[in-house]
């Protein structure tokens, strides 16, 4: 059987299809972890020590000696796709109640749901898009979207906007994991090899875990509110996005729509502050479920959007290197054994 094939179709098929499958026993067999207890129970409710292990694996992939192009790519691209997810939830702030819509075709949203599903890129999906309709130097700016990964970024536009007080404690709590992935990976490149090959196997298991806490029903319940919330995705981050790409980046725009996005790894952002901030839980469902939902929106959507772009605009040409300093040969010659 090509059961990874029959997935790899489905957008965000490796994270959403676990996510369903862990809904069905929840929503079926909700005491089924407490039943079976040990191991059993140990993948059905660990979503938080898995993400902790995925979190460490992803940070040590990140590579510092990515070339300057790259950075400046992935650099404009980071800051902008948050600045974008900080206005928007201080804009949401404003209109939504502090519990989240309980009534009317929009029921279940919240601001933890707008701030998870904008403030981080499907990085996969862009790289893919981008090795297709892009330059390699495009391909290749998703080296700094892994920051985006985990809470830390959703934990810091909440906190900005006065709409939740984390503890310094906890945000060192959240990016420790993150920071010892990143220093292992860059001190030795054998290790970022080794936990980098960890980052894809582990997703479906937090996606199983983090199904474990959603009812089907309201997975049924977010259907128009989570496709709502994927096109908002695309317009209020893919236009900021593109203008930046052109304006600063020097790209057509292409790389900037590739990246307005909901990543699969932010379905499971809900749950994580949920556990931080009490009054969060009661929204945690819901918004995992519209989260998860946007996330599929986007990874169907916006390769067809940025296939079209490219074929409006054409391709970018190749960022050219800044030039640096040539080096006298002892000083070269120590440079590359740096």
């Amino acid at each position: 059987m090509k059961i990874k094939k029959a997935i790899d179709r489905i957008p965000g098929g490796l994270m959403l299809v676990p996510l369903l499958l862990g809904a069905c026993a929840h929503t079926f067999a909700p005491d089924a972890g407490k039943y079976f207890g040990s191991f059993t129970n140990g993948l059905i409710t660990g979503t938080v020590p898995i993400l902790a292990v995925w979190f460490f694996c992803m940070g040590a992939t990140i590579d510092l000696h990515a070339t300057g192009v790259v950075l400046r790519k992935s650099g404009t691209l980071l800051v902008t796709k948050i600045a974008v997810a900080w206005l928007a939830t201080l804009v949401a702030a404003q209109f939504i109640p502090d519990e989240g819509i309980k009534t009317g075709i929009l029921a279940g949203l919240s601001v933890l749901a707008i701030t998870t599903s904008m403030d981080m890129t499907n990085g996969g999906l862009y790289a893919a898009v981008m090795q297709q309709y892009g330059t390699k130097e495009e391909a290749g700016a998703f080296v700094l979207m892994s920051i985006e990964s985990g809470p830390l970024v959703s934990m810091f536009i909440l906190g900005a906007t006065g709409i939740a007080v984390f503890e310094p404690r906890l945000f060192v709590g959240a990016v420790l994991p993150f920071l010892i992935g990143f220093t292992l990976g860059n001190l030795d490149s054998e290790l970022r090899e080794l936990f980098g090959r960890c980052v894809h196997p582990l997703i479906p298991f937090f996606g199983f875990a983090l199904g474990n806490g959603i009812d089907l029903h309201v997975i049924a319940k977010s259907g128009l509110p989570g496709l709502l919330l994927g096109l908002t995705v695309i317009i209020i981050t893919g236009v900021p996005l593109i203008l930046s790409d052109k304006f600063i980046a020097g790209g057509n725009g292409a790389a900037g729509l590739a990246a307005s996005s909901t990543a699969g790894a932010a379905v499971a952002n809900p749950a994580i502050i949920g556990e931080m901030i009490p009054r969060f839980k009661p929204m945690v469902p819901a918004a995992t479920a519209l989260v998860a939902t946007a996330c599929l929106v986007t990874a169907i959507l916006v390769p067809i959007l940025t296939a079209m772009w490219v074929r409006r605009v054409g391709r970018a040409a190749p960022l050219p290197e800044p030039e640096t300093p040539s080096l006298p040969p002892q000083a070269a010659h120590r440079e590359a054994h740096f």
